[in-house]
C-alpha cells in the first residue's frame, strides 16, 4: 500500500479514480486541487468541492499555480511530497487532450512520484457503466453548448441520461466521457460519502459558448 494524494476536480472521473485507487490498496491521504491565484472557474464550484471533501472525510488542499507552469507545478508537487510523505499521485485522466503528453506524469517524473491513472484509455462505455455500478451520483455542471444544449446542465448522470448521452456521442463523434471538454460534472454522492450533498439554490448561467450551474454568491472553480 502506498501513500498518495488524489488530484481533485470534484467531477465523476476524479471520484472514479479515487475509488479505483482505494480498490488497489493505496492510502489516499488528501484531495488536492491545482488552481490559478484568485480562481474564477465555472464547472467546479469551490464551495461544493469543499463539501465533497468533508463528506468523504478527507483533507482538501487548494494549491495556487502560476507561470512558469512547469516549474510551478513541480515546486508544488515537491512541497506536497514533503508535507504528506506521499509516494504517488492519483489522477482521473482518461486520455491525452489535444494530443499533448500527460502533464502531471511529466511533472512528477523528476520527483520520483508514481502517477496512477486507473482510467487511462479505458473504453468509455466501461467507465460510464462503472460509474453507475458503484453508485456514484454526478450532475452535469457545465456544457459546451456547441456540443450539448444548455438544458443538459444540472441533469443527473443516471442510466437514462447516460444512454442518451452515449447515443448523441456516437452520432456526433464527441467523447462520451467529456474528456475533450464537451462537459464537466460534479459528484454529489458515492462510495465513502457520509451523506449526499444537496444541490439547492442553483441556476443555469451562460458565458460565451459555456452553460454552467451557478450558486448565488459562490466563488467558482473550473477545470
Amino acid at each position: 500500500m502506498s501513500r498518495v494524494i488524489a488530484l481533485w476536480s470534484g467531477g465523476k472521473d476524479a471520484m472514479l479514480a479515487l475509488c479505483h485507487a482505494r480498490d488497489q490498496g493505496h492510502q489516499v491521504v488528501a484531495l488536492v486541487t491545482f488552481a490559478p491565484p484568485n480562481p474564477s472557474f465555472l464547472a467546479h464550484p469551490l464551495p461544493l468541492v469543499r463539501r465533497q471533501a468533508e463528506a468523504l472525510g478527507l483533507p482538501h488542499q487548494l494549491v495556487a499555480i502560476a507561470a512558469p507552469f512547469e516549474q510551478s507545478y513541480e515546486t508544488a508537487l515537491a512541497s506536497l511530497q514533503r508535507e504528506w510523505a506521499i509516494e504517488g499521485v492519483v489522477t482521473g485522466d482518461i486520455d491525452s487532450v489535444g494530443g499533448a503528453d500527460n502533464w502531471i506524469r511529466a511533472r512528477c517524473q523528476p520527483l520520483g512520484l508514481t502517477v496512477h491513472t486507473p482510467l487511462w484509455q479505458q473504453p468509455r462505455d466501461v467507465l460510464l457503466a462503472d460509474l453507475l455500478a458503484r453508485g456514484i451520483r454526478a450532475h452535469l455542471s457545465c456544457v459546451d453548448s456547441r456540443v450539448l444544449t444548455p438544458d443538459w446542465v444540472g441533469r443527473a448522470l443516471d442510466a437514462a441520461s447516460l444512454a442518451e448521452l452515449q447515443a448523441l456521442a456516437a452520432r456526433q463523434g464527441f467523447d462520451a466521457c467529456g474528456e475533450q471538454g464537451e462537459y464537466h460534472s460534479m459528484v454529489t454522492d458515492g462510495p465513502g460519502f457520509a451523506a449526499p450533498i444537496p444541490l439547492n439554490g442553483w441556476r443555469v448561467q451562460r458565458q460565451d459558448h459555456l452553460a454552467y450551474l451557478a450558486e448565488d454568491g459562490a466563488n467558482h472553480l473550473v477545470s
